[in-house]
């Protein structure tokens, strides 16, 4: 299992600038290099999206256009973005900066993790311990946090949300919530959770897809609410492996949805849906085809973290299916390293 210790360097595939460009109105993720690409490759499907005249089409190559100039930038703007909020911003709840203890952990979460680093613990053991969601998917759920923890970061989020500071986009994909890493929430909140508490779960859980190997995160929150956000299409994260955590607040509606180990989203016919409940996590692989449904009433609040094995991702983009082509980032970046790790099976390979 990868340990904490010296700090490494991370990096990013140069396809972030061209691949999996998320198109909302036209429901479609496309890869963009050029004009002529672009309608080569998806003309018959996006006319066939409501994308017919050539107002249309030029409307669309602006805001792709737009797109990769923002990904190009991301990588400094979001350290600025850091700097300034350690420097200026003044935390409503001082000790979430504090490292993670134990107190704010559902007590079935620190029992699924005791057991899963006890010597001889196997899969089926941590199954009796958490709730299968699909066995056939390889969907899990669990209590992760309490619900005094959920209710004081929600309170941490929204002062965040109201202050005057400079606020990223949390993915592609959602325009309202807050990357964690820019809060500064990362060192004392993420990296334990994931160092000391999902390591030794997804090690027994997805040992196939580098769970055992996990070296990097990229977590945020997202928000939907009524004239934000509302919903999110099918699409697949950048990651080995998921956990998605309900904090709240009262919402109806917003399922999660399932489909296949990266299924087309053109052959998504019956999902599998699952519902939120605050406090719990949703685990699942980064591959599983997935989406939210259209949130009913309320806000809904979800911490969601990508987990990255370097071991896994270094012989294989996730993105773009090929070696990746290391370019400079901050922080974890992509999760993308130059070392040569350990050879581990992955099920993204296969």
């Amino acid at each position: 299992m990868a340990t904490a210790g010296a700090p490494r360097r991370f990096y990013r595939c140069a396809c972030f600038c061209s691949e999996n460009l998320y198109v909302a109105r036209y429901g479609l993720h496309v890869r963009f290099r050029s004009e002529q690409q672009l309608r080569r490759d998806y003309g018959p499907i996006l006319r066939s999206r409501g994308c017919v005249s050539p107002s249309d089409f030029q409307q669309l190559l602006g805001e792709l256009e737009q797109e990769v100039e923002r990904r190009q930038r991301l990588g400094q703007e979001s350290a600025a973005r850091k700097a300034l909020i350690a420097n200026s911003y003044h935390p409503a709840r001082p000790e979430l900066y504090n490292s993670l203890q134990n107190v704010a952990l559902a007590p079935e979460f620190l029992a699924a993790v005791e057991y899963s680093t006890l010597p001889g613990a196997d899969l089926q053991g941590l199954l009796q311990r958490l709730e299968t969601v699909s066995g056939e998917k390889r969907i899990y759920r669990l209590p992760v946090f309490t619900a005094p923890f959920c209710q004081t970061l929600l309170e941490e989020l929204e002062h965040f949300e109201q202050s005057e500071m400079p606020k990223g986009r949390p993915n592609t994909m959602n325009n309202y919530g807050v990357l964690l890493h820019e809060l500064g929430l990362d060192e004392p909140l993420v990296t334990p959770l994931r160092e000391r508490f999902l390591q030794p779960l997804m090690a027994l859980l997805y040992p196939d897809c580098g769970g055992g190997w996990l070296d990097s995160h990229r977590a945020f929150v997202v928000k939907y609410a009524p004239g934000q956000d509302r919903e999110l299409g099918c699409h697949y994260d950048n990651a080995e492996v998921t956990i998605n955590v309900a904090l709240g607040k009262a919402f109806t509606g917003g399922a999660l949805f399932f489909g296949g180990l990266f299924q087309a989203p053109s052959a998504l016919a019956t999902p599998l849906e699952v519902e939120h409940m605050v406090g719990q996590g949703v685990l699942h692989r980064g591959g599983q085809l997935h989406g939210a449904r259209p949130l009913g009433t309320g806000e809904r609040w979800n911490l969601v973290v990508w987990l990255r094995a370097s071991a896994v991702r270094n012989r294989l983009c996730p993105m773009c299916c090929r070696k990746p082509d290391l370019v400079d980032d901050e922080g974890f970046g992509d999760g993308f390293t130059q070392e040569e790790p350990a050879t581990v099976d992955v099920c993204s390979l296969t």
